[in-house]
C-alpha cells in the first residue's frame, strides 16, 4: 500500500515538475560539442563519397586513407567549425524546442503523451531545426568539405567566414538565396529523422531499462548509448535520397547567368535516378550508418547524465549520486 502511494506521488510530481525546455536545451549543446570532436572525420568521407561521380573513392575506408594520405590527416577535420557550430545550435534547438512541443501534446490530466503526439513532436522539431540552422550551415560545411589539399593558397575558401564572403560577392542575391539551397529536402530529412528517433529513444529508454522521463533515475552512459545508437540507426535508411539530394543542392555553385544542373527536389531525384541508377539515391549510407547512430549515442550519454541529475537534484530533491 505505501508502495503505491508512493508511486502515485512521484507520478504526481514527474505531472507537475517536468524538465523545463531550457535545460533539455543545454543538455543538447554540450552533446553536440562532444560529438562534433569525435565523428567529424566520418562527416568528411560521407560528404566526398556524395560527391564522387567518378569512382574516385572504392568505399569508407579507401575515402578515408585517400584523403589523409594526399591531404593530410588533418583534412578528415575539415569544415568542423562550422559543423560543430551548426551542431552545438541544431541540438540546443531540437532538444528545447521538442520539450516545448511535448508539453503541447502532453494530457493535462494524466501527464502522459501519446505516439502521435512524440512523432509530431520530433517532426516539428526537425523541420523547425532545418529551416533555421542545419541548411545554412551544411551548404558551407560542404563547400568546405568538397575541397581537395591543405594548402590555403589553392583553397577557393580559406575558413567558413570566407566562404560566405566568396559566395554572397561570386553569386550574387542567388548565391545569398543558395545558403537555402536543399532547404525542401532538409525538411523532410531531418523533420522524419527526429519523428523517428525521439519515438524511438523513448521506446528504448522503456523497454531496455524501464526508464520514464521525470522518474528520477540515471541511466549509466553505456545504456544511454545504446538506447541512442539504436534510435538513431531507422532515419538513415528512410531518408537516404534526400540526405544524397540535398547534399547535391548544397554543392552545386550558382554563378550570375549560369544554369542549375539540379533545379530543385524531386527534379534532383529523377536526374541522380536516371544518370546514376537507383542505388545513387543511397550513397553514403554506410557513413551515415557510421555517424548518425554513433553520433546519437555519444549525444544522448551527455544529455541523460545532464538531464538525470537535473531530475534527482530539483525535482526529486535527492542527492546527485
Amino acid at each position: 500500500m505505501k508502495l503505491q502511494e508512493q508511486e502515485q506521488q512521484n507520478s504526481s510530481l514527474s505531472r507537475k515538475k517536468m524538465i523545463p525546455p531550457y535545460m533539455k536545451a543545454v543538455s543538447g549543446s554540450l552533446g553536440g560539442i562532444v560529438e562534433a570532436c569525435c565523428l567529424q572525420p566520418i562527416d568528411v568521407i560521407k560528404t566526398r563519397l556524395q560527391l564522387d561521380r567518378t569512382g574516385t573513392y572504392r568505399g569508407i575506408v579507401h575515402c578515408g586513407t585517400t584523403v589523409s594520405s594526399t591531404e593530410g590527416i588533418r583534412a578528415l577535420w575539415k569544415g568542423l567549425t562550422p559543423f560543430a557550430t551548426h551542431l552545438t545550435l541544431k541540438y540546443t534547438l531540437r532538444m528545447g524546442s521538442n520539450a516545448v512541443f511535448l508539453s503541447v501534446f502532453k494530457d493535462s490530466q494524466t501527464g502522459k503523451i501519446s505516439s502521435h503526439g512524440r512523432l509530431l513532436s520530433g517532426f516539428g522539431a526537425g523541420v523547425l531545426e532545418a529551416l533555421t540552422i542545419v541548411t545554412p550551415f551544411e551548404v558551407v560545411k560542404i563547400r568546405l568539405q568538397q575541397q581537395k589539399g591543405l594548402s590555403s593558397e589553392l583553397l577557393k575558401y580559406k575558413g567558413p567566414v570566407h566562404c560566405v564572403r566568396t559566395i554572397i560577392r561570386e553569386e550574387g542575391l542567388r548565391g545569398l538565396w543558395g545558403f537555402w539551397a536543399g532547404a525542401a529536402p532538409t525538411v523532410m530529412r531531418n523533420g522524419t529523422n527526429q519523428a523517428a528517433m525521439f519515438t524511438a529513444k523513448n521506446s528504448f529508454d522503456l523497454f531496455l531499462w524501464k526508464k520514464h522521463e521525470g522518474d528520477g533515475k540515471i541511466l549509466q552512459p553505456w545504456q544511454s548509448m545504446i538506447s541512442g545508437f539504436f534510435a538513431g540507426t531507422v532515419g538513415p535508411f528512410c531518408t537516404g535520397p534526400f540526405d544524397v539530394v540535398t547534399t547535391r543542392l548544397m554543392a552545386q555553385k550558382n554563378r550570375q547567368g549560369g544554369e542549375l544542373k539540379y533545379k530543385g527536389m524531386i527534379h534532383a531525384i529523377r536526374t541522380v535516378y536516371s544518370e546514376e541508377g537507383l542505388l545513387a539515391l543511397w550513397k553514403g549510407l554506410l557513413p551515415r550508418l557510421m555517424r548518425i547512430p554513433s553520433g546519437q549515442a555519444i549525444m544522448w550519454a551527455v544529455v541523460d547524465q545532464v538531464t538525470g541529475l537535473y531530475e534527482r537534484r530539483y525535482l526529486f530533491n535527492a542527492a546527485p549520486f
